[in-house]
């Protein structure tokens, strides 16, 4: 099996900044170069396998064979278990066109009262991850990661994306949507993917230690701005931006109401139409707004 060293230069096979930005904190730290499939305009393969390695591997070798270069891709989603797997690979396709990931949480919760299958514990379900890393050529290795637990209705939280908000892993009373960042990707499927990835892949490569930011974050920002799935999340975004000008206004270029609205009418006004929310649109206005 060939192995990664420092320096080599990957794609992360996905146009979902917060897959891309989620993926990258975890590559970086072993000095691994990434660049998103988005960023060098590859175009997004559809996923027309059914199974989350096939997806996996049809993304990863897309990119890898249009970019010359190592790519590694995800394709995760939800499993419940009353549903028998689903949504599975469609998790992000019950989301519709715009993404709007409300619509697919109340999607499964009715889809669990027509089947009875809520219960007072909770219908049991999985995130599953495939991590799939392609080499030009053809040549690919699959890392698998999941974290089980049980549903709740309605949502909870407004922290994490996708069906986050829905989600309790087992030995917590929290969803994801309620945890810390830091707290879900301890235990996420993705990162259990990754470690199975980095035991095989990065085994002789010592991590260096994170940096630790003592200003914005506005990379992490502008991934949680473009991953919103509820409206409940977009206001637990904003509070998060209005603490944000409390700690680190002295980076803000725009720090009155007066300068940040009309610094907001500007972003607004050249924003293209999107088949989004409304309220993601404005939400990402309102971060480009803070830094315009």
């Amino acid at each position: 099996m060939k192995t990664l060293s420092k320096g080599m230069k990957l794609v992360v096979a996905s146009h979902n900044p917060g897959k891309v930005w989620e993926i990258n904190q975890l590559i970086q730290p072993y000095g691994l170069d990434a660049v998103s499939a988005g960023e060098l305009g590859l175009s997004e393969p559809e996923e027309t396998e059914t199974t989350f390695a096939g997806n996996a591997r049809l993304k990863a070798v897309a990119a890898a064979e249009g970019s010359g270069l190592l790519a590694l891709a995800d394709d995760s989603g939800l499993e419940v278990e009353c549903l028998d797997g689903a949504p599975g690979i469609y998790s992000a396709r019950w989301a519709g066109p715009a993404k709007d990931f409300g619509v697919a949480m109340k999607k499964v919760a009715d889809e669990i009262s027509a089947c009875h299958g809520w219960t007072a514990e909770g219908p049991r379900a999985n995130f599953i991850s495939v991590l799939c890393l392609a080499w030009p050529g053809g040549e690919v290795e699959l890392f698998e990661g999941k974290v089980f637990g049980h549903l709740v209705w309605p949502a909870r939280g407004g922290n994490g994306f996708g069906y986050d908000p829905m989600f309790v892993p087992d030995g917590d009373t929290r969803t994801f949507g309620e945890m810390e960042p830091k707290e879900k990707y301890a235990i996420s499927h993705r990162t259990r993917a990754f470690a199975a990835f980095k035991a095989a892949m990065l085994d002789g490569i010592a991590p260096t230690a994170a940096k630790v930011r003592r200003g914005r974050d506005v990379d992490a920002f502008a991934a949680a701005a473009a991953s919103l799935s509820t409206r409940v999340e977009a206001a637990a975004f904003v509070a998060r931006l209005k603490d944000d000008l409390i700690t680190h206004g002295a980076e803000w270029n725009n720090t009155t109401l007066e300068s940040f609205l009309g610094a907001l009418a500007r972003e607004l006004e050249r924003a293209p139409s999107k088949d989004e929310p409304a309220w993601r649109q404005i939400t990402k206005a309102m971060l480009a707004a803070s830094d315009d």
